[in-house]
């Protein structure tokens, strides 16, 4: 059996046992590959003739949008692949790719499989510091980057080649000429599955990023668990409400439903306007949608049982989904958003997979492909702990290392484990409850705390739109909770509403898990949207004893009227 029959066979099996979990978990096998090129073994084979939507790309003014066929997208990425040759880019080139959500993005990364380039995706929020340290880090000799971001380039004395995608620029060489190339495309040779092909910078919300790699299989191949968690289904529309540059954009923008011949949909917003993404859902007929915990909880700020959407399978990535907000959506679409975990490290490793339970406040099993385990600090089983890939069973979807940084590959891959740093725990039924970072969680008196935990019950307060707990220096129980929350739309960071988010709390969490303290605040995140915790935390242990109150602070202590 060839690489490419052994990669569809198993594909095939999680589609046919989709609903079937049990099934499907115990009879999955990763394929062994020995040569496979995705781009050229798979793709390439299956848009043959296929006029099937490959991608659909809207915008607010392109009225129906773009759409391009699987055999569209296999002609346009030969174009480039060739194009690029003549530019001298070839096997195990690194090439730095910043663009927005545009066809060059899909048809640089099919062309750069195709070459055995290694593709080194940026966000266009990068700054020109930023630019400089990831080109610097990841060691990029190619650059292909939007017209609106070449500026960024400027003061970079690497040595890169420079593409352009847009307005053209003296200095960089414009895209637009790789289309006259030819259609057909000739490797040079075949491909290792173990070869390099993406390095991914993480989203740094606890340490600076770090370089991830991936290989041929580990993420085209790895993300077959992905598509399982999502439940995509051939001649699906999905929609990943996702920035490029980051590992969930390729999870599923390109890897997820490509694999399951779903046709990949983009929406292109100046702004994002709940209202206008809940009518594109509907004017499009999306299918499958997934979307971070922002934008669930800004939709279902809206009266989502007004939009008579079609969709078949909702999910939710990037943190942890709060069951209110879970609620709120099945309330409304009869729906239920299913919980998925994963990392840049990982393709999805757990999920509430289609047709399973929900358990509210579970991020659901190991999905097939994955054996977890929960370890304490010396690497025991245990019923909380951190989550464990055992490496004797190593999954495809596991990167090979850290570029580079052979220490933080040794400690994330110590004790023949790969170290999540997440901490969870074992329900009775199978189902795993995630509890936080391991460098989240804090001690309160001799109480072990999760912010996640306390936050999701913060958030079903009316007035609250976001929070971030972390620990607050008290001399007499070491630490106190604190959280930083913003407000809905329609309320006032007011003592009013402190003082009713305080009563809240009382009501809702036991008497060690209350916050102590609030402060109304905008959340510091990464430019992925996820929150950095790790500043707040930093922000309170830096803190002097005056002022005693912050602006917009308040403690419990305020309102003696709660006690």
């Amino acid at each position: 059996m060839t690489a490419a029959a052994s990669f569809i066979e198993a594909r095939d099996l999680l589609l046919r046992y989709r609903t079937d979990y049990e099934r499907a978990y115990r009879e999955f096998k990763w394929p062994v590959l020995g040569e496979f090129n995705w781009a050229l073994d798979y793709f390439d084979v299956i848009a043959r003739n296929n006029d099937s939507p490959a991608l659909w790309i809207v915008d607010d003014t392109n009225g129906d949008g773009l759409r391009l066929s699987y055999a569209q997208m296999a002609e346009r990425s030969n174009r480039l692949a060739n194009f690029l040759r003549g530019l001298r880019v070839g096997r195990g080139d690194r090439l730095l790719l910043m663009l927005p959500n545009r066809v060059e993005l899909w048809d640089v990364m099919l062309a750069a499989i195709k070459l055995g380039a290694i593709v080194l995706p940026a966000t266009t929020q990068l700054s020109a510091d930023d630019v400089r340290d990831r080109v610097q880090l990841g060691g990029a000799n190619v650059a292909i980057v939007d017209s609106a971001e070449l500026a960024k380039f400027d003061a970079l004395d690497a040595r890169l080649t420079r593409i352009s995608v847009g307005t053209p620029r003296d200095g960089w060489t414009d895209i637009a000429a790789a289309y006259d190339s030819s259609p057909s495309f000739t490797p040079d040779g075949p491909t290792r599955a173990t070869d390099p092909m993406l390095l991914y910078f993480t989203s740094g919300t606890t340490s600076r990023p770090k370089l991830v790699e991936h290989t041929h299989e580990s993420y085209p191949v790895g993300h077959l668990s992905t598509m399982y968690w999502i439940g995509l289904q051939p001649g699906d529309i999905h929609w990943n409400i996702s920035s490029p540059g980051w590992a969930k954009h390729a999870w599923s923008c390109f890897f997820a439903p490509w694999n399951a011949q779903a046709c990949a949909f983009v929406y292109n917003f100046a702004r994002f306007a709940p209202k206008d993404t809940l009518g594109m859902l509907v004017r499009c007929n999306v299918t499958t949608l997934c979307a971070p915990p922002t934008v669930w909880r800004m939709l279902v700020q809206e009266p989502l049982a007004s939009y008579p959407v079609k969709l078949r399978e909702i999910v939710g990535a990037g943190e942890p989904l709060n069951p209110e907000i879970i609620e709120r959506v099945r309330h409304a679409w009869n729906i239920t958003i299913r919980d998925g975990y994963g990392q840049t490290e990982t393709t999805c490793q757990v999920g509430n997979s289609p047709g399973q339970p929900v358990v509210p406040g579970s991020m659901g099993r190991p999905l097939p492909g994955y054996r977890v385990e929960l370890v304490d600090a010396d690497d025991r089983p245990a019923a909380e702990g951190e989550i464990a890939l055992p490496l004797a069973q190593r999954p495809l979807g596991l990167m090979t290392s850290y570029a580079n940084n052979g220490t933080a590959t040794a400690n994330a891959m110590r004790n023949g484990y790969y170290h999540t740093s997440d901490v969870a725990l074992w329900r009775d039924d199978g189902y795993l409850v995630y509890v936080g970072r391991s460098d989240d969680v804090f001690k309160s008196s001799d109480y072990r705390l999760s912010p996640f935990e306390i936050e999701s019950v913060l958030i079903e307060h009316e007035a609250i739109a976001e929070a971030a707990v972390v620990p607050s220096p008290d001399p007499l129980r070491f630490s106190v909770p604190k959280a930083f929350v913003t407000v809905r739309q329609g309320f006032d960071a007011s003592p009013d509403v402190a003082r009713d988010v305080f009563r809240f709390a009382r009501e809702k969490l036991a008497p060690y898990k209350r916050i102590r303290r609030l402060q109304f605040s905008e959340l510091p995140k990464t430019i992925s949207g996820k929150i950095r915790r790790v500043e707040l935390r930093r922000r309170e242990f830096d803190r002097t004893d005056e002022p005693a109150r912050l602006p917009g602070e308040y403690w419990e202590e305020d309102f003696p009227d709660l006690r």
